[in-house]
């Protein structure tokens, strides 16, 4: 940016409010990287069936005769 260019730049910038949008980028910047990649929402995490472990498949009485 020259000197000319500087003297026609309003002293006080006009146009949209960034405030909105730089709490935005702060927020996803709080964020882990593990968070970005693969987001697990709340709601999913707190309905998520809780694993429990099985037989394998033919070991309950597979074996046995017709």
């Amino acid at each position: 940016m020259t000197a000319s260019d500087a003297a026609h730049l309003p002293d006080r910038p006009t146009g949209p409010d960034l405030a909105e949008i730089r709490a935005e980028i702060d927020e996803l910047a709080a964020l882990s990287t593990e968070d970005l990649v693969n987001p697990n929402p709340k709601v999913i995490a707190e309905n998520e069936p809780i694993p429990y472990p099985t037989d394998a498949i033919g070991s309950e009485g597979g074996n046995k005769p017709a």
